[in-house]
């Protein structure tokens, strides 16, 4: 039974991992292996189709534990952190981040690397590595994919933390909305999200990666094979097809 995350069930396409370690929800070692541990789980279950990151309390998360970058911890520590990351890139459902206060460091990390990140106006952004003569290697690694020109080198240079609207700005998340009503607004996010067919979703998110870092035509070879080979062979795309042709609503296969 995990001691430092829950795992919540929103029928069989929807799931919520839940930070639960007051008050920072730092991320030592013991918590990341009870995070891969849920991922390895929810990565055997065919009709998930998103997974949504959160967490409770005042903090998204401060980031891994300090007292994990010591000695003979430090191995253990970027094994167990990198392999979450290792298992969230071959994750099949889409991923979703809802942050709601600042994520800091492997929080900032963590939120960042999911597909999609929605976030409170009150939630801030920042690797401040670089104050303690370090720096992200996850940022290093993910962030030029998606972070405008080269706003990754002054998050890890410069330390400092950037709010919502900032960080929606450079491309580090998706949506934004008021304090008030973003647990509303995310929810409702979310429920769209997963009202969309599982099969098509998981192409269509394997189609992007296929692509993120090779040249065009190569990029479009990649997307047109998953489109062909795959998502056309499914049920779910000829139902698709069929029921906006007969003005009905779809009938998905992992409905």
């Amino acid at each position: 039974m995990a001691d430092t995350i829950r795992v919540e069930e929103r029928g069989e396409s929807v799931a919520r991992i839940v930070l639960a370690r007051p008050p920072l929800n730092v991320l030592n070692i013991a918590m990341l292996k009870e995070l891969c541990d849920a991922v390895d789980a929810l990565s055997q279950r065919p009709r998930l189709r998103v997974l949504v990151i959160a967490a409770e309390g005042r903090v998204f998360s401060a980031g891994v534990d300090v007292e994990d970058h010591v000695g003979d911890k430090v191995g253990p520590m970027i094994a167990a952190f990198h392999g979450l990351f290792r298992r969230l890139a071959d994750f099949e459902p889409v991923t979703v981040a809802e942050v709601h206060a600042p994520a800091l460091g492997g929080g900032c990390e963590l939120a960042a690397f999911c597909d999609l990140v929605l976030a409170s106006e009150e939630a801030t952004f920042g690797q401040p590595e670089i104050q303690l003569a370090l720096f992200p290697p996850v940022s290093a690694a993910a962030f030029p994919y998606f972070v405008h020109g080269k706003k990754t080198l002054e998050l890890m240079l410069m330390g400092e933390r950037v709010d919502a609207r900032e960080a929606k700005r450079i491309g580090l998340v998706n949506q934004t909305w008021p304090a008030e009503h973003f647990a509303d607004e995310a929810a409702s996010f979310v429920e769209r999200l997963a009202s969309k067919s599982g099969v098509a979703l998981k192409l269509a998110k394997k189609a992007y990666y296929a692509g993120i870092d090779v040249p065009f035509r190569d990029a479009l070879d990649r997307a047109e094979r998953i489109y062909l080979r795959e998502l056309m062979a499914s049920r779910d795309a000829l139902e698709g097809i069929d029921a906006f042709r007969e003005k009905r609503e779809p009938r998905w296969d992992d409905a």
